[in-house]
């Protein structure tokens, strides 16, 4: 090592010192650069984020106390009976006029023959009451008759007595016979008015008697009740909750036994706070998240504004007028329509987030 050239070794130690800081200097100003960047970055995304505050500030009103809402229909029987047939089971689609149950219509058939029978009866009974008017009538025109005679008889009794040539006791038999042909009279007059009061007077656009259009509307009853014994869908939709819907259970009218989802019409009822409200007005977009679909992106606008808060609506309505009263920000019910068809199936009551903005179509 000692006999090494020093010329050597003071030649190549330059060489490697130069080539060092040819290469560190561009690492040098890259990571001055870096830094710079990383600092004036971090204050530019506070501002551009303080300025997205500012200009969005008040802009936009949000709650998750929102649900899915659809039209349903609480179907019951109109008739009370057995039931004999079941057509549909839990969440199926149904159309409009489909069969979904039947009531034994046996009793209801009996019931319409009685009311055809008594139909019939009041018909015969009409008949009598027409043919007792018409002898009554006929008692009438005779009881006239007599009472022509009698006073004829009377007048020449009469004539007679003035001259003496008839007794007292023809004079008052005549007299007589004249008071009892309008007694007769009289009674056939109201023989008459009875009859005819017993068939009554025909009323409405069938004109018959009173007796046969009681008879009828009994009818009509009877045949309205059998025909209600089959229950079919009020419109197109999804039936749920048939449950109690069992063949053989006795079920009374008008409790419900199914209930049918309408198809389409879905809405969104989110309830805001009332301080929400300051801006907020109907035609207002807004956007519909749902928890069950959370890919999923919904355009509707607000559709209207509750009439009151949701405890007003409640089955016992706070009671504020105490002493006891405490402050407590209320919950207005507001109506998102949603516009266009959602890719995926919107089911009553899921849990919905809404956000509206106020800025729009304000006045």
């Amino acid at each position: 090592m000692a006999d090494a050239d020093p010329k050597i070794g003071r030649g190549v130690t330059p060489v490697a010192i130069n080539t060092i800081e040819e290469v560190d200097a561009p690492e040098t100003k890259q990571r001055s650069w870096g830094r710079i960047a990383l600092m004036l970055s971090v204050p530019l995304l506070i501002v551009a984020i303080g300025g997205y505050l500012w200009m969005t500030a008040g802009r936009y009103v949000s709650t998750d106390n929102a649900y899915v809402q659809q039209d349903m229909v609480s179907v019951s029987p109109d008739v009370t009976g057995r039931i004999v047939a079941v057509n549909v089971k839990e969440n199926q689609r149904v159309k409009k006029g489909d069969m979904l149950f039947r009531i034994d219509p046996v009793p209801f058939q009996i019931a319409l023959d009685q009311a055809d029978a008594a139909l019939a009866s009041a018909r015969v009974q009409v008949n009598t009451l027409s043919t007792d008017t018409g002898s009554a009538q006929a008692d009438i025109e005779s009881a006239n008759a007599d009472i022509q005679l009698a006073q004829a008889t009377y007048e020449r009794q009469a004539q007679l007595m003035k001259r003496g040539f008839t007794t007292r006791a023809s004079f008052d038999a005549a007299a007589h016979e004249v008071s009892a042909a309008k007694a007769r009279l009289a009674t056939a007059k109201a023989s008459a008015a009875k009859a005819r009061n017993q068939i009554g007077s025909g009323t409405g656009a069938s004109g018959a008697p009173a007796a046969i259009q009681a008879a009828m509307a009994a009818r009509e009853k009877a045949a309205l009740e059998l025909r209600r014994t089959t229950v079919y869908a009020p419109d197109d939709g999804i039936v749920s909750q048939t449950g109690r819907l069992q063949v053989g259970t006795i079920m009374p009218s008008g409790v419900p036994l199914l209930s049918l989802v309408r198809n389409g019409g879905a809405w969104v009822e989110a309830n805001f706070k009332e301080t929400d409200l300051n801006h907020m007005a109907v035609g207002q977009p807004a956007r519909i998240k749902l928890d069950a679909y959370p890919g999923l992106a919904i355009r509707g606008h607000v559709l209207s504004i509750g009439a009151g808060t949701g405890s007003e609506f409640s089955v016992l309505p706070a009671q504020n007028a105490n002493g006891n009263w405490v402050k407590v920000t209320q919950r207005v019910p507001v109506r998102i329509a949603i516009d266009g068809s959602p890719s995926r199936p919107l089911i009553a009551g899921l849990s919905a987030s809404v956000r509206i903005d106020t800025k729009a179509n304000r006045d």
